[in-house]
């Protein structure tokens, strides 16, 4: 009966060129996978991490009521709880559209006032259809 040779295991702990550049490699793959997915999984979670969750049906305060007179405009500014902006249109004094891209003019926010306090109900608000549709009287396919 012959005996087969035992190898012992090696115990060069030198790393080989193509070891080396397969490491850097894959750490590079890693850096370049968490770049990608951090602007995905923010997208993802944004409505929990900037508590927007159920932000549109909160009421902002403007100021007091006698800082609107009646028939009179004036700017209020507030944070709204869902942004959407209006891509570079111009409105008049009334919210009706001037020019610009939007196909119609602003829409008025719920309001209310409490305690001299004037409020809005900022937020989400009714999306209209195509302006195709408005213009044919066609429905979008959508609403059939």
């Amino acid at each position: 009966m012959t005996t087969k040779p035992v190898i012992a295991p090696s115990t060069d702990d030198t790393l080989s060129r193509r070891g080396f550049f397969m490491k850097l490699g894959i750490l590079f793959n890693g850096f370049a996978a968490m770049v990608l997915a951090v602007p995905v999984v923010g997208f993802l979670l944004s409505s929990v991490t900037r508590g927007r969750a159920n932000g549109y049906l909160s009421w902002v305060p403007l100021g007091r009521i006698d800082e609107f007179p009646e028939g009179e405009t004036r700017l209020a500014t507030f944070r709204n709880p869902n942004v959407m902006p209006c891509h570079g249109g111009a409105y008049y004094r009334d919210g009706a559209r001037a020019s610009g891209p939007p196909e119609r003019g602003l829409f008025e926010y719920p309001y209310k006032v409490e305690n001299g306090l004037v409020t809005i109900q900022a937020g989400e608000l009714p999306t209209p259809g195509p302006a195709i549709a408005s213009l044919t009287g066609e429905k979008p396919p959508c609403a059939s």
